[in-house]
């Protein structure tokens, strides 16, 4: 049997606010994903595992949360012993091509230049490789000086000089020369439309009178919510005017450029009528843009940043069969599995997600599950939004429960109040709900092995029926497939495993 071949394109700092087929606004002219959703499987309940950019891409790039995987903040790198989908794939027989910005190798946001021996290296492209094609100036107009359309046109920028074209152009030159008797994974990781916002200025020109409606978020008092999103909120204040819209020309121009260079992606595979190929887009987080009183990204869990844009467009032989909308929450730690089962290769067991492909049926798209988020700090070098602030979520089909382990917790209704303004979490007439759902997060906690579990999890001021819980059984690292089994300490003889009946207490 033939094996897929996959196209998995993701974006930076896009959520689903900012795609059409997702807020139903066509003025944001992301044509090109929405028809890839019009082709495909949408999934509306999408989320990242981290809202900040390295922890995302480890739970999306070793299918293991970055608090395991290792890196739990930016610039930080996977441990030695995590492995990516570049080395599963391609020790399962995949051409594994990876161009676009990486963010992952512990070093800084450009990278190092350097390919990971698990991915093809001529077409290897992070933003250590484009700045080296640019000259000191371009790299300073890159970063500073291109504002405006006045500054774009002013410098003559074009799609040739950006980052995002040039990563299209690779994309494309693999898919020309690509073995075609070798199945293949060829990752598009661009960085629009995220800071310093670059693209020509017509695209420009279309939003210099765009204001993008917030709605009743513009105006949260932040009462009832953690405090660190007060003092995030004073330390970076909100540009949103008192008609509760947000303006930012450069942004949504961005936002529209990366839609036509993703196209250029899709079309290509149409025209070339590759029947076997998955198409899965998504992006790392989004972006506040005001709402709460908040802007970029960081200790919160608002689906401003959160539900992230996640579609799958299967080959299409087969897209009339599995197409259409899913409900059920799923995540980006779900995405490894996924892949791997459609590949037909093995699925570790220490992979964190759970393989969703039967969601594609229609008669399996509402199905009910939680997922998790987590996060721990924004950036390693510098104490910049607020240093290390724990937090973990639980995404349900109604409820949103959000542990802030320093300070105030958080439940939220989905279904009736999906701005996410009332904090119920002390609602006496919620509290069954609540407790439920805080018991299925501490599992998650749990069975993730998280490092930073802590009975201060469970020990919170509104749930009096916990104890604290000191001692816990062994747990070996789950098999990856790769690394030699654990040994037990005390014995030095290989461990056999925990069964679930012994799993005695928990933290």
């Amino acid at each position: 049997m033939t094996k897929p071949n996959f196209i998995f394109i993701m974006t930076d700092t896009q959520a689903t606010n900012m795609v059409g087929c997702y807020t139903g606004n066509k003025e944001l002219n992301t044509n090109n994903i929405d028809a890839l959703a019009e082709k495909g499987i949408k999934f509306n309940s999408g989320y990242t595992t981290a809202p900040v950019c390295t922890p995302a891409r480890a739970g999306l790039f070793t299918g293991i949360y970055s608090n395991t995987s290792g890196p739990w903040t930016n610039n930080v790198a996977p441990g030695s012993n995590i492995n990516t989908m570049g080395r599963l794939f391609k020790d399962g027989g995949y051409h594994t091509t990876y161009v676009g910005k990486w963010h992952l190798d512990g070093h800084d946001y450009f990278g190092t230049g350097e390919c990971p021996e698990e991915w093809d290296g001529k077409y290897w492209y992070d933003g250590a490789n484009y700045l080296a094609e640019l000259t000191d100036h371009e790299i300073e107009l890159w970063r500073n000086s291109l504002n405006t359309a006045e500054d774009l046109r002013k410098h003559n920028i074009g799609k040739e000089f950006i980052w995002g074209h040039r990563i299209s152009n690779r994309g494309l030159q693999f898919l020309e020369e690509r073995d075609a008797d070798k199945p293949f994974l060829l990752v598009l990781s661009y960085d629009e439309p995220h800071h310093p916002f670059t693209c020509p200025p017509e695209y420009v020109d279309k939003y210099e009178d765009f204001a993008y409606d917030l709605g009743e978020k513009a105006t949260d008092t932040l009462e009832n919510k953690p405090r660190h999103h007060k003092f995030w909120s004073k330390a970076m204040p909100s540009p949103v005017g008192e008609d509760g819209k947000y303006r930012h020309p450069m942004y949504f121009a961005c936002n529209d450029f990366v839609d036509d260079e993703i196209g250029r992606i899709v079309d290509a595979l149409d025209e070339k009528q590759i029947e076997n190929t998955w198409v899965i887009y998504t992006s790392d987080h989004g972006e506040m843009m005001g709402a709460h009183r908040l802007i970029s990204k960081g200790a919160a869990m608002y689906d401003d940043i959160t539900r992230v844009p996640f579609i799958i467009r299967p080959p299409m032989e087969q897209a009339e069969q599995d197409r259409g909308e899913v409900n059920t929450p799923v995540s980006h730690i779900d995405l490894m599995p996924t892949m791997l089962s459609m590949a037909g290769l093995s699925v570790p067991e220490i992979l964190h997600g759970d393989d969703i492909s039967p969601l594609f049926k229609p008669e399996n798209a509402e199905n009910k599950r939680g997922i998790m988020v987590e996060f721990n700090r924004y950036e390693i070098e510098h104490d910049s939004f607020g240093g290390f602030i724990p937090v973990r979520c639980l995404v349900t089909n109604e409820y949103k429960m959000v542990l802030n382990l320093f300070v105030t917790d958080e439940l939220y209704d989905r279904i009736n109040d999906p701005d996410e303004l009332n904090n119920l979490i002390n609602e006496a007439s919620f509290a069954t709900i609540r407790n439920e759902l805080h018991d299925q997060l501490l599992e998650k906690i749990f069975d993730s092995r998280d490092p930073f579990r802590t009975y201060e999890w469970a020990m919170r001021e509104w749930r009096d029926d916990k104890e604290a819980e000191w001692m816990g059984a062994f747990r070996p690292r789950p098999k990856d497939g790769y690394a030699p089994v654990v040994r037990d300490y005390d014995t030095g003889m290989p461990t056999k495993g925990v069964h679930v009946e012994d799993k005695k207490q928990k933290f």
